[in-house]
């Protein structure tokens, strides 16, 4: 999985934290959450603010 998978990384964060509210996620957190995932390979560095703001919309989307 890479930072592209946006919406497989949603659903997998959903699973991992169904307690957490995305919306009050801090980016620095949702980046380690990421990087924890299980069959995530990508280059930690790769992750910008906009990939991010993607990754936490596609997750409020999923809950």
């Amino acid at each position: 999985m890479k930072w592209t998978d946006v919406n497989e990384i949603a659903i997998q964060l959903a699973d991992a934290h169904p307690e957490v509210d995305p919306a009050k996620v801090r980016f620095t957190d949702l980046h380690r959450w990421v990087m924890e995932l299980p069959g995530f390979l990508d280059d930690p560095n790769r992750a910008g603010e906009k990939i991010l703001e993607a990754i936490q919309q596609a997750w409020l989307d999923e809950v």
